[in-house]
């Protein structure tokens, strides 16, 4: 028991040290986040999408020189959401621009976004939006 509770005050603190580095630089992690949102806004207006689909978390932590994990949970404490969901949050609302323009077929604009059958475009945008593409393009 002695053994348990001693490792138990051991990870209390390793969790307490580990979260206090986000609190503590506060003002330098609104830049690296300012930074991550300009460098995903780029990508995903940029033509990279339709060739290599949405970037992983690592590739922007490299791009920002930090850890995939410390990047990860640098997201999570400041925005309350995953580097994932962040991402695909705002890939969304740019399917939500690209769906209300007529000129283009969902088909294109889900190889536009990266994905590589226009199902999954469908089925990824019924599940953050609740309606399909073709119904919000309606609306």
């Amino acid at each position: 028991k002695l053994i348990v509770s001693n490792l138990e005050i051991l990870l209390d603190y390793c969790t307490r040290f580990y979260e206090r580095q986000f609190i503590t630089r506060v003002e330098a992690n609104k830049g690296i986040l300012q930074s991550f949102d300009e460098n995903l806004t780029a990508y995903i207006y940029s033509n990279q999408l339709s060739f290599n689909g949405l970037p992983s978390v690592a590739y922007f932590a490299d791009k920002l020189h930090l850890s995939p994990n410390y990047f990860g949970g640098l997201v999570k404490k400041e925005t309350g959401k995953t580097a994932l969901e962040y991402m695909q949050l705002k890939l969304l609302d740019v399917a939500k621009e690209k769906v209300l323009d007529t000129t283009k077929s969902l088909s294109e604009i889900s190889y536009e976004l990266g994905f590589k059958y226009p199902q999954h475009f469908t089925r990824f945008f019924k599940q953050k939006t609740g309606i399909t593409p073709h119904e919000y393009r309606l609306n």
